[in-house]
Order: C-alpha cells, then sequence, then structure tokens
C-alpha cells in the first residue's frame, strides 16, 4: 500500500520483519553484527541477496530513519549517519573530490563554516564563501572546477529563506550539484529534493528527533548521490547507532504535529515582538503556506541589557541547540557563531544583542508572557 499525504507518510514508513511475532513497533536491533548459518548464508549478503552483514554498514533502525526521511523529502533514497556535521561532510563527499572547488553562502552554520574551511580544505576541496543575497555573487564565484553549491532552506540564525529555485537555476546551467540543508525549514515546510536539489541533508538531532535526546544526521537525495554518501559512511565510521536511529524514528512520526503547534507559537511570538518590543526581530513569513517554522530571531539592540535579559528568561532554558518540545534561547555569538570572522557576523548582522529563539510547544500566551517579563527586566 502506499500513501499520498504527509501525514500518513509520517507514521507509516516502518518496514515490518515477517514472522510469528510481529511487533506493533519496530524493535530495537540493538546489535553490531547479524549472524549466519554457513559461509554461503553469508556470501549472500556481498551478493545483495540479504540485508544485513555489520551495524557499521547498515541495521533495519537506520535504515528506517533514513527511508522515512526520504519518503518525507519525496526522495528515493536516504541514508542516517551520527551526526548532522557527519552527514553534511558525507553528502559535500559524495559531490566533491580533492582537486574540486565547491561555494557556499556567508550566512552559514558556524559549525558548517569551520568544518568547511579548516576540514575540507585541508582535504584538497577549495571552498568559496559568496553572499547569496545577490545571485550574481553566486556566479562569479563559479570556477571551472566547481562541482557543487550549497546553501540552507532557512539560515542560522538570522533566519533567511534561500531562494532554492534560483539557486538551482545557476546550477544547472553550470552543471553543478546542489546540496541543501533543510534542518530549521523540515520537510513539513520546504522540500527541496521536490524543487530540484540533489542532496537534502538534516540535523535529526533537532526537529526530527525533536526530544532533545538524540545526536544523529540524515541524507536523501539521488539513488547514486546517496549510495556514494553511504560508502563514505561505511568508511569514515560515521554510522548511527540502532537506539539512536529508534529513537529519531519515533520522533518522525510525530514531527507534522509538533511542528503545526510550533510553528503557530513561533508566528504568535514574532507578531508580539514586532508589535510591543523595540527590539528588531527576524521571522521567515515567505517559507511556506503550511507554515514558516518554529524559529524566532530577535537582536535586542541598545535598548536592552543582554545578561539580565537572559537571566530573566524564568523557566525557558538557555542551550547551545535548538527544536526540542520546550521553548529555549541561545546565545549565537559565542556558540553556533563563535568561530565565524568578526567580518562576516559583522555583515550578517549578528551582534551582541542577537538572541535566537527554539519555540517550543508550550501554551503560547505563557512564552509570550515570559518573554515580555524578560524584556521588562532587561529594558534599559
Amino acid at each position: 500500500m502506499s500513501f499520498q499525504h504527509f501525514n500518513t507518510k509520517a507514521v507509516h514508513f516502518s518496514s515490518y520483519d515477517g514472522g510469528k511475532n510481529i511487533s506493533k513497533t519496530k524493535p530495537i536491533y540493538q546489535t553490531s553484527a547479524f549472524s549466519f548459518k554457513s559461509l554461503e548464508d553469508m556470501e549472500q549478503f556481498f551478493q545483495g541477496e540479504k540485508d544485513y552483514l555489520y551495524s557499521r554498514y547498515n541495521n533495519p533502525n537506520t535504515d528506517d530513519l533514513g527511508y522515512g526521511t526520504a519518503q518525507l523529502e519525496g526522495a528515493p533514497a536516504g541514508i542516517a549517519t551520527s551526526s548532522g556535521m557527519s552527514a553534511i561532510l558525507t553528502g559535500v563527499l559524495a559531490a566533491a573530490a580533492p582537486g574540486d572547488h565547491i561555494v557556499v553562502p556567508l550566512d552559514l552554520y558556524g559549525g558548517t563554516y569551520q568544518l568547511f574551511q579548516q576540514e575540507l580544505q585541508e582535504w584538497g576541496i577549495e571552498v568559496t564563501v559568496a553572499d547569496f543575497r545577490d545571485p550574481s555573487n553566486i556566479e562569479a564565484a563559479i570556477e571551472s572546477n566547481t562541482t557543487l553549491l550549497y546553501a540552507e532552506s532557512v539560515t542560522n540564525p538570522l533566519l533567511r529563506v534561500e531562494n532554492i529555485e534560483e539557486l538551482i537555476t545557476i546550477a544547472r546551467r553550470h552543471s553543478l550539484y546542489v546540496m541543501i540543508d533543510n534542518t530549521f525549514a523540515t520537510p513539513c515546510f520546504c522540500q527541496p529534493y521536490s524543487l530540484g536539489a540533489d542532496i537534502v541533508v538534516h540535523s535529526a538531532t533537532k526537529y526530527i528527533g525533536g526530544h532533545s535526546d538524540v545526536t544523529a544526521g540524515i541524507l536523501t537525495g539521488h539513488r547514486d548521490m546517496i549510495q556514494k554518501a553511504k560508502q563514505r559512511v561505511i568508511n569514515l565510521g560515521a554510522n548511527l547507532s540502532p537506539f539512536e536511529a529508534w529513537l529519531a524514528c519515533r520522533g518522525l512520526k510525530t514531527l507534522s504535529v509538533r511542528m503545526a503547534k510550533q510553528a503557530e507559537n513561533a508566528a504568535a511570538l514574532a507578531e508580539w515582538f514586532q508589535q510591543k518590543s523595540n527590539a528588531l526581530v527576524y521571522y521567515p513569513e515567505t517559507l511556506s503556506e503550511q507554515g514558516n517554522g518554529a524559529m524566532v530571531t530577535i537582536d535586542l539592540g541598545e535598548h536592552y541589557d543582554v545578561s539580565r535579559f537572559f537571566q530573566s528568561l524564568d523557566w525557558i532554558k538557555i542551550v547551545p541547540t535548538l527544536a526540542g518540545v520546550e521553548t529555549t534561547v541561545s546565545y549565537p555569538l559565542n556558540t553556533s557563531h563563535r568561530t565565524v570572522p568578526d567580518a562576516i557576523r559583522n555583515d550578517l548582522g549578528i551582534t551582541e544583542g542577537t538572541v535566537r529563539i527554539s519555540v517550543g510547544i508550550e501554551d503560547a500566551r505563557d512564552i509570550i508572557d515570559t518573554f515580555r517579563h524578560a524584556l521588562h527586566q532587561a529594558k534599559k
């Protein structure tokens, strides 16, 4: 049976094993390896007649996570990895080799920026950072050895919505691959593969896992690209554990209902900040008809004391990550973008007053009341 609609796919992606006892939920295959009846039986794995040999290669739980996310992205294939960063790395290595060149945006997540500027260049992959806010800058950065354009569907932390269609048009004109980090938007609000991207990456640590209790990454895309990435995952040992895959699969099943509530709360909070505060508000109002995601970023500017603001948030936690069911805040200047050069941060507008808010599923009135109190306490 095939399902056509997003919410049904999110719940019913898991494959079931035959046998006398069929579990309602997928069991956790908490094993490092699988056993065989004979050498001939083991050889069948290498001939493609058996699915599993060793959990570094694949596992029923990790396969479910990759497949389930691919279904929601509208992609034919997907794999799970040990983290969002390992997913980015193995995805890039599927599209670029030593001597190749990639073009990336100025407003990258800080960890991705560090990976590209330090690790990739040491491996012989050239990286050019361009301001994607003007498409002419992308064209100007492309060189004869460019193979990949990389971007985020919604940028971290200032929530710029990337024009993916325009990016893909440029890439096709130059016969380049396109890889999109879709972590902030999730497949609920954006499906880059359906727009023409070759690889879509997620930090499943965030919204797909959804409960701040798992570290995982996912790649979806063309079968040939995902197969290349999978070989990198195997060779680099970037595989995900079965238990964490199982947790992320459990989160995937409730992704759409969580995101609907979190996006609704984020819209209400963004509107309140715009109407009732002196903070500069960043909120992606043009992401999709289904919603605009669950992130709101503000800049307190000269009107509020940053330290007092953070000290006055009561039950809202200060954390260096995002996307759990609880509302949290982070401080990009000394966490996610700590390693990004000052000149780039200044150009983007990431300042000492920038606060990134991950909006949860609580009652929006309680969220707003808490931020109202914090702003009042922090007002200069």
